[in-house]
């Protein structure tokens, strides 16, 4: 590999790498919050960005742990149906037309809402873009809590939750019982006029594979609804708090691992096809770490719900000790990389994963900027994926 145009020795200027995170306390996340008056501000520069960071949460009388601002105010209606948009200002012709699109990919069981089909196109009936994706359905969710209209997102949050107490086999083999589907669709029956809901755990997916991101989803957007409409009794519902166990039960668990990050396998990750993404992908990663700090929140503080805490917030210290220690990328790292010796053992061995030199790709040392660096798309035994997603 020819590296000759690069100067190596460029590290004397990189900044160092990310700090190991021993003095980050994740427990922290439960004291109470400092109170502060906050003002709505109309623009969005920084200052208002900070001010708007979440706050650390509180325990409340029923003994579960929320995080609410200290000045709340449920999001209001946006007024894109109507003549004159936000400020007295008219709505962009585009806003309006992507609104428009977006109600027409609702989806309705039984006269209520329950979520949006993953497109609008038609073209091919073999494809499945008429069933209602859960990964697909989070923008489309959050647009709705930003408009004030938080029915359709409670109501997919309890479908789907209702959808993962179902038995989910493919052949003679039994998915976990916290596995949430990948996507559903209403079948109507106009003859006997009736409507059913069919889910799709994998075994009619591409590939046949099993969403690993759905369950990290559903917490991630439960969240969101509590955080959006402060209505704090669809977490508290036995049912919900269920879900999450189990969905937290299922990534938690004790394996072969020896790695705090979630092992994932070829395709269940964001597409259903073969793309050489499996092991440890970030995406996956991102969203497991959200997902334990969501219901580090949300779950109620009993014997079960403290169980569970505790598992987290040790997982959550060593998931981001474990991404920051070699998933992050810097010049200097990249440098280090280079000069890896192979086939070391012992706890002292300096290429924790075996990652071969050759295999660095020669555009990483043109892309790789002087100060800064980024986090590598994936990480695992001899496997180093430059690319990100």
């Amino acid at each position: 590999m020819s590296v000759a145009s690069v100067d190596l020795n460029r590290n004397e200027t990189s900044v160092k790498s990310v700090d190991s995170d021993d003095n980050i306390d994740f427990s922290k996340l439960l004291d109470r919050p400092r109170h502060l008056n906050m003002e709505r501000q109309r623009s969005l520069d920084e200052k208002s960005l900070v001010e708007a960071s979440p706050r650390h949460p509180s325990l409340t009388e029923n003994g579960r742990y929320m995080d609410f601002e200290s000045v709340f105010s449920p999001s209001k209606r946006s007024s894109f149906n109507s003549c004159n948009g936000q400020y007295g200002l008219e709505p962009h012709l585009m806003f309006v037309e992507a609104w428009e699109a977006l109600r027409k990919t609702m989806v309705h069981f039984r006269g209520q809402p329950v979520g949006t089909i993953a497109a609008l196109d038609n073209s091919d009936e073999k494809l499945n873009y008429d069933q209602v994706f859960v990964r697909d359905f989070v923008p489309s969710a959050l647009a709705f809590l930003m408009n004030g209209e938080p029915e359709i997102v409670k109501n997919f949050i309890l479908k789907t939750l209702r959808l993962q107490s179902w038995e989910k086999k493919i052949d003679r083999f039994q998915l976990g019982e916290g596995v949430m589907p990948a996507s559903f669709k209403v079948l109507h029956d106009p003859v006997r006029n009736t409507e059913t809901i069919m889910a799709d755990f994998g075994e009619s997916a591409i590939g046949r594979v099993a969403p690993v991101d759905s369950g990290f989803w559903w917490i991630i957007l439960l969240r969101a609804y509590t955080k959006s409409t402060g209505d704090t009794s669809l977490a508290e519902m036995p049912d919900c708090q269920k879900g999450m166990r189990l969905i937290l039960a299922l990534c938690l668990s004790e394996g072969f691992d020896t790695f705090p990050t979630l092992l994932c396998a070829d395709g269940c990750s964001m597409i259903d096809r073969r793309m050489g993404v499996y092991g440890y992908p970030i995406e996956i990663q991102a969203l497991f770490f959200m997902a334990l700090r969501c219901a580090l929140v949300l779950l109620k503080q009993d014997a079960q719900g403290k169980e569970l805490t505790d598992r987290i917030v040790k997982r959550l210290h060593a998931l981001s000790f474990h991404m920051r220690s070699y998933f992050w990328l810097d010049l200097k790292q990249l440098n280090d990389i280079y000069r890896y010796k192979t086939e070391e053992y012992s706890h002292t061995a300096v290429n924790k994963f075996n990652v071969i030199p050759d295999s660095l790709p020669e555009w990483v040392f043109d892309f790789m900027p002087t100060y800064g660096g980024y986090f590598l798309g994936n990480v695992g035994p001899s496997n180093m994926d430059f690319r990100w997603f």
